[in-house]
Parts: structure tokens; C-alpha cells; sequence
């Protein structure tokens, strides 16, 4: 049997940890290591953790926020150090069957693949899908897509098929991937990390991820990344998403480096600028339309 890492960070996390840590000490594969990277959490997420007092578990706690790719690399690390073959990159803000670590083993060392994810329902509204499957938008600056996204479940998406783009949410990862492609890029503090990881593995074209539906899995998609759900799409998201989303994009539109992806980036300055002067949408706020100049021209110089 082999040795599984699950990796999965902390922040403040200590409303949704509990649940999480039961789902993972249910589990039927039971030869695995749980990697806690606490990001200096405030609340009282690391008192929880030292209750639950749980043998497996390795914590690693940093003494400043060091983001989302660095905290996932320090776990990925370490799970390697100490012999695991494969990691599962899982979020705690989610729960889940009993069966997941033995069913995505098991499909992936049948497929012979090297990367798997669930499809993922939303935990407030467990009918309706928030990933079914991925894919690159070149049309949208290579932004990724949730396939049937806020749809009914009718098992319209249970179909197992190879995918594009996988949320870090749970994603099951060969050790040899890592080798070939590398870790993730520490230059994304939060947002886009796993979308960079996603396009370098479809660049390189030596690895699949697969799309496997059969196995329960929800999301409480977080109050920091926010919801895509369409009750919230509209929501004013507050400036650290604005600059962080601002800046990964035109970061990862620089890494990709083609010409249509420099003209994209024109394009954002360009949209960004006219809308500002034109829309009647959007509120004349100069703070928020300097924020989103600003993060351009951070992204740029990343």
C-alpha cells in the first residue's frame, strides 16, 4: 500500500478544521501522513489542533503568512522527505466521504495517470456543482473555467475524461510530476497558483489530470476566495482580491509569454481604463481603478 502526504494549509481556520480532521480519520486507505502548514493563524486553529492530538499528523507552523504556493510547497516537501510516493493537495474548508483517498488511488494507478480530482459539489447547496471538469479560456487571458458550474446535479458530468485545470480543492499528484514540472511558484501569495501549476502540466505535455465524478466531495467555498455562485458574483470582493487577482493574472500572462498573451495584457490596461471613464456600471472610485493600475504594473515586474 502505498504512502499518501495529504498537504493542506491553515489560516485562521479553526471554524471548519474539526470537521475536516474527522472526514480525514474516517478514511478506509489508512496508509497516508496528514502535512497541517499553519500560515500564523490568530484565531484559535492551533489550540484545536493540539486537542485533537492526532499521531499522523505533522504540523508545521510558520511565523508569518507566507501564502498559498510556499505553505503547499513546505508540505509537499516534506511529504517526499518522508517517503510518500504521491500527495493530495486538499483544502480543510471541505468534507467528504469515507472512501476518498481509496477511490482516487484506485482509479488513478488503474488509469495509469498521474493526476486525479473529484468532481466537487458546494457543501451549502450539495445539489448543485461547483467543479465538474476544466479547461483555459485563451479568450478570457487563459483564465480557467468550472465546468458545469452552478448546475443541478443530475450526473450530467459523470463521465471520467481528461481535464486542463484542477483547483488545488483536492487534487491527487504523483511525485513524478513534481520532478518534471517543479513546485509551485512561490511568486503567487493567493490565487492563480494552482492555475500556473494547471498550465505548465499542459504545456509540458508528459502528464494527464483526469476528472473522476464518482466519489462525494463539498466545498464551503471560503469567505477569502469567495464564492462563484451567482448570488455572489456580484458581491464587491475588497481589495486584497483585487490586487491579488489583478497581479497573478498579468504575472501568468507574462510567464506564458506568447503574443497573444502580451496583447492581452494591453487589453486589461486598456478595458480596465475605459471602463473607468465610460461605464456607467462601474462607480467612479479612483482608489479601486489605481489598485487595479497598480497590481497591472506589480504583475508585470513579478
Amino acid at each position: 500500500m502505498e504512502k499518501i502526504g495529504l498537504v493542506t494549509i491553515t489560516y485562521n481556520s479553526e471554524k471548519v478544521i474539526s470537521a475536516f480532521l474527522n472526514c480525514v480519520l474516517k478514511q478506509t486507505y489508512d496508509n497516508f501522513n496528514l502535512y497541517i502548514i499553519d500560515n500564523c493563524s490568530s484565531d484559535n486553529t492551533l489550540q484545536v489542533l493540539e486537542k485533537e492530538n492526532i499521531s499522523r499528523l505533522k504540523l508545521i507552523i510558520n511565523t508569518e503568512n507566507f501564502g498559498v504556493a510556499k505553505a503547499n510547497n513546505q508540505g509537499i516537501i516534506q511529504a517526499f522527505k518522508d517517503g510518500c510516493s504521491k500527495v493530495l493537495i486538499i483544502n480543510n474548508d471541505v468534507e467528504f466521504e469515507k472512501d476518498l483517498i481509496k477511490k482516487l488511488i484506485e482509479f488513478q494507478n488503474q488509469k495509469k495517470c498521474s493526476l486525479v480530482v473529484p468532481k466537487m459539489m458546494y457543501y451549502s447547496d450539495p445539489k448543485y456543482i461547483w467543479y465538474g471538469g476544466g479547461w483555459f479560456k485563451k479568450k478570457r487571458g487563459f483564465l480557467p473555467s468550472h465546468r458545469g458550474l452552478n448546475q443541478l446535479d443530475k450526473s450530467q458530468l459523470d463521465k471520467i475524461i481528461a481535464v486542463e485545470y484542477a483547483p488545488t480543492c483536492c487534487l491527487l499528484i504523483n511525485k513524478q510530476v513534481f520532478d518534471d514540472i517543479g513546485l509551485m511558484d512561490e511568486k503567487y501569495f493567493v490565487y492563480f497558483d494552482d492555475t500556473d501549476f494547471c498550465f505548465r502540466i499542459l504545456k509540458d505535455g508528459r502528464h494527464k489530470i483526469y476528472y473522476y465524478p464518482f466519489v462525494s466531495f463539498y466545498h464551503k467555498v471560503g469567505s477569502l476566495t469567495k464564492s462563484f455562485k451567482k448570488n455572489d458574483s456580484n458581491k464587491y470582493r475588497g481589495d486584497f482580491f483585487l490586487k491579488q487577482n489583478s497581479m497573478n493574472h498579468i504575472y501568468f500572462l507574462r510567464k506564458i509569454g506568447s503574443l497573444f498573451s502580451y496583447l492581452y495584457i494591453f487589453w486589461l490596461f486598456f478595458r480596465n481604463n475605459i471602463r473607468f471613464i465610460f461605464s456607467s456600471r462601474i462607480k467612479k472610485n479612483f482608489n479601486t481603478w489605481w489598485l487595479i493600475n497598480y497590481s497591472y504594473f506589480k504583475g508585470l515586474l513579478k
